[in-house]
C-alpha cells in the first residue's frame, strides 16, 4: 500500500501573505504545508482522506488522474472546501464520486455545498454519491477502513485504520478502547499542531507522548502549524522512529 502525504499543514500553517516568520519565508519545500491531507493506493483502488481547500493543487502536483473515492475525517473547512474539485473525476473517470461520511459531516457538507445536492441537476456541477459509515468497518474497492473515534476538543472526529496504517488528524483525546484500535499499527500519523497548548490539537510533546506510547515501527506527524518551526530543525528533536511529514511525501505500509 502506497500513502502520499497530499498536505501536512493547517490554516494555522500555510505560509501567510506578508508574514517574515521563518517557516513562511523558507525556502525549503518541506516546510511548504498545505492543507492536511492523505492518498491511499491498494491494488486498484485510489481514495483520498479528506478535501481541503487545497485539494486541486495537491491533485495537479501528485498528476492523479484516477480517484476512486473520497473519505472525510469531519466538517471542517480545512478538510472540506475543496470538495467541488470531484468534478475533474467525473469528467476524466466518467463516473459518480463515491464520498463517505458519518450523518454529521453529510448534514454539514450538504449546508456547505447545497447546489451539489439541490434537485434542480445543473449543468456541470459536481456527481456525489453519499454514503453513510459509523463505527463499524468499511470497504472501498480493495481498500477496509477500520473507524476509529477521536475527540477534536469537543467534537467527535474519525481517525481510520487501513491495515497497518492509522490515520489521526485533528484530535487531542483518544480513549483507551479507542487505542486498542490502533495498537499494532506498523504506521501511525498524527497530529502535531504546535509546542504551546491547543484547545483542541495535540501538542508537539503530547504527539511525542501518543506515540511512544503506541510503540509504532514508525511515527510521523502531520496537521503542523509554522509555529512548530522549520523542517530541519524540528527533525534533529525527533527520535528515530518518529518523522515529520511533509507535502509529498510517499511511503509503502505492508
Amino acid at each position: 500500500m502506497k500513502v502520499t502525504f497530499l498536505g501536512t499543514g493547517t490554516s494555522q500553517g500555510v505560509p501567510l501573505i506578508g508574514c517574515t516568520c521563518k517557516v513562511c519565508t523558507s525556502s525549503d519545500p518541506k516546510d511548504t504545508r498545505l492543507r492536511s491531507s492523505v492518498m491511499i493506493e491498494y491494488k486498484n483502488t485510489t481514495i483520498v482522506i479528506d478535501t481541503g481547500p487545497d485539494f486541486r493543487q495537491q491533485m495537479l502536483r501528485e498528476k492523479v488522474t484516477k480517484l476512486d473515492a473520497v473519505v472525510f475525517t469531519h466538517e471542517h473547512k480545512d478538510h472540506t472546501a475543496g470538495l467541488d474539485e470531484v468534478r475533474a473525476f467525473n469528467f476524466i473517470n466518467q463516473m459518480v464520486m463515491p464520498v463517505y461520511a458519518t450523518e454529521r459531516v453529510q448534514e454539514a457538507l450538504k449546508s456547505a455545498f447545497s447546489y451539489i445536492f439541490a434537485d434542480l441537476d445543473y449543468p456541470g456541477i459536481p456527481k456525489i454519491k453519499l454514503h453513510t459509515f459509523n463505527d463499524n468497518p468499511f470497504v472501498v474497492g480493495d481498500i477496509q477502513i477500520q473507524p476509529i473515534n477521536v475527540l477534536h476538543y469537543k467534537l467527535p472526529v474519525k481517525a481510520f485504520r487501513i491495515g497497518n496504517f492509522t490515520y489521526i488528524t485533528d484530535a487531542n483525546f483518544i480513549s483507551e478502547e479507542e487505542k486498542k484500535k490502533i495498537k499494532g499499527s506498523e504506521v501511525v500519523v498524527i497530529n502535531a499542531l504546535r509546542r504551546n497548548e491547543h484547545i483542541s490539537h495535540f501538542t508537539f510533546q503530547e504527539a511525542i507522548d501518543l506515540a511512544n506510547e503506541l510503540g509504532a515501527k514508525k511515527t510521523y506527524f502531520t496537521h503542523i502549524s509554522h509555529q512548530l518551526g522549520l523542517h530541519d530543525e524540528v527533525t534533529l528533536e525527533l527520535p528515530d522512529h518518529i518523522e515529520l511529514a511533509y507535502d509529498g511525501l510517499q511511503i509503502e505500509v505492508t
